[in-house]
């Protein structure tokens, strides 16, 4: 099954993206290579903000849509807390 993890990327206009992988550093270094999602091709990432680990794909799934309702600053506290 492998681990899932939850992630959250500053852009380069400030922007915030949220996803989910088995392997960060992988999914990070194909954002930046511009092969990542639609939104990191179209707003370079500048850093990786956070990451941690799920219990499972639906878990990571869930978690994500959750940190995705929440406003900028409560994202930087979630990501590293879990609270949403």
């Amino acid at each position: 099954m492998g681990v899932w993890y939850l992630y959250l990327i500053e852009c380069d206009d400030g922007s915030l993206y949220a996803g989910i992988t088995t392997d960060v550093a992988r999914r990070y270094a194909q954002h930046v290579a511009g092969k990542g999602a639609r939104y990191t091709r179209m707003r370079k990432p500048v850093r990786l903000v956070g990451f941690r680990e799920c219990a499972s794909r639906s878990a990571a799934l869930k978690d994500e849509i959750a940190l995705k309702k929440l406003p900028r600053p409560e994202k930087l506290i979630a990501i590293q807390t879990k609270r949403y």
